[in-house]
């Protein structure tokens, strides 16, 4: 409990030249004696979905017996170490919708939209694309996100290549270049039609978004040449603000300018440095790395959690058979750096030593991604606890052995309390071939309140998750 002088609205926003400001959780926006879990300022649940192809490095993931996992993770799952008490890991997963369809070969690298539905897309390169059922990081959306400015947020850090419509196979492009689909209003004795949500590549694209509400292009524009905050037209109202809070709600406010600030000063950078290498054709504000840009993404993502503006996000970390090397920042993970090869190449390693633990250096690169995003929200007090007290991360892909497509004993990762729901430092190991990824997906709306009888080709639930 705690008795706060003034009560200020929890939809409490601070208008600008061109930008509104949503703020994040105060003291000061909880009623005087009235118990935390009583009020409006109560913690919402979060979602995020990540997706990244290509499976993992066979003998380099797995956790070994069920239970709690060992007390050295596997080497792709290292960098989890500070989350490891939130962390659950599932092997022997199925991911059937993945697979090509009864009698084919090849057509399955381009069902990255079969993520989050556990339903293998239609065949078709035409507009009449469909998955048969709005993703679940959209059903959640519309259970959690309905109260906040964008009920979910889509981000990709690999150009979608919208321009081109058949990716292979007969495929449309639109299966591989999001993986976040809506249902769509349909006529009565009609199946259900679905749509994809484009995923945004890019981070002053997003910014804008989240912060620059209400902007013109030109307002924007201008102040991006005169090289000015968005926080710069709200400094007075700030001024005011801080003077009605406490201690304790002044600091909160401090560092989540500052991060803002800091957030501006990275995408300025990246957009200048773009102007500055003309051989890189990349629009403005698209930083030239990938770990800076994945890290502009979960920055944005956390503080807009934070600021209550979305509680579903999903990120596109790669699309199916790109060609994207790595460069390793220097790290405990990666002490000497280093230059990783091709990514699709890499994951048909032939079963050679050598190249499956070149492959597992890049998932170990991927999955530290995840170990950022799950930090951050640990970072992030929330009411009694933290963001990722609250929140459920799934990371996920759509093969076990890339090698030979294989898409049985598929990793999927989930990380966060999902509001107290789920415990961590679990390996759950399930028989091959005999649980679908649609029965994962149907288990995660469950921790959403969200029962329904069955999610793409679910035959159940995970009895063991909860």
């Amino acid at each position: 409990m705690y008795i706060a002088k003034r009560h200020i609205p929890r939809r409490r926003f601070l208008k600008g030249a061109g930008c509104t400001l949503a703020l994040p959780l105060l003291d000061a926006m909880l009623p005087a004696s009235t118990a935390f879990a009583a009020t409006a300022g109560t913690p919402k649940p979060r979602f995020v979905g990540m997706f990244f192809p290509h499976g993992m490095a066979p003998g380099y993931w797995e956790p070994g017996a069920e239970g709690p996992l060992p007390a050295k993770l596997p080497y792709i799952l290292e960098s989890l170490g500070k989350v490891r008490d939130q962390t659950v890991v599932l092997s022997g997963l199925w991911s059937k919708s993945a697979e090509p369809p009864e009698g084919t070969t090849g057509s399955d690298h381009w069902v990255a939209a079969a993520y989050l539905t556990g339903i293998k897309p239609r065949k078709t390169a035409g507009s009449d694309a469909t998955v048969g059922s709005p993703t679940i990081d959209q059903i959640i959306a519309r259970k959690i996100g309905q109260e906040t400015l964008l009920p979910s947020l889509q981000l990709a850090v690999e150009d979608p290549n919208s321009s081109s419509s058949n990716c292979g196979e007969g495929y449309s492009c639109s299966y591989t270049n999001s993986i976040s689909w809506i249902d769509l209003p349909t006529p009565p004795n009609e199946p259900l039609r679905t749509s994809p949500l484009p995923m945004e590549l890019n981070p002053q694209a997003v910014f804008e978004r989240l912060f620059g509400s209400g902007a013109t292009p030109e307002v924007r524009a201008k102040r991006m040449r005169e090289n000015r905050s968005i926080l710069d037209s709200i400094l007075d109202e700030l001024a005011s603000l801080n003077r009605e809070l406490g201690a304790g709600d002044r600091r909160t406010i401090n560092q989540y300018t500052q991060e803002i600030r800091e957030i501006e000063r990275r995408i300025q950078i990246a957009a200048s440095a773009t102007k500055e290498i003309p051989e890189i054709d990349l629009p403005p504000g698209i930083p030239d790395s990938f770990d800076e840009h994945i890290k502009l993404h979960i920055d944005m993502t956390a503080l807009a959690f934070r600021a209550d503006i979305t509680r579903v996000a999903t990120l596109l970390g790669a699309r199916d058979l790109t060609a994207r090397s790595y460069v390793f920042p220097k790290s405990d993970l990666f002490p000497n750096g280093g230059q990783s090869p091709s990514f699709h190449g890499a994951s048909h390693h032939q079963e050679d030593p050598v190249q499956i633990r070149r492959y597992a250096d890049i998932n170990r690169y991927h999955v530290s991604t995840l170990a950022y995003v799950a930090e951050k929200l640990k970072s992030i007090p929330d009411g009694d606890g933290t963001l990722l007290d609250r929140s459920l991360i799934l990371y996920g892909t759509n093969m076990g052995n890339s090698n030979q497509h294989m898409h049985y004993d598929v990793p999927h990762i989930l990380v966060g309390g999902a509001s107290g729901q789920l415990k961590g430092d679990r390996h759950i190991a399930l028989e091959r071939k005999s649980v679908t990824t649609g029965n994962l997906l149907l288990s995660v709306l469950d921790l959403y309140d969200i029962h329904q009888d069955v999610q793409g080709d679910s035959t159940g639930r995970l009895t063991k998750l909860v």
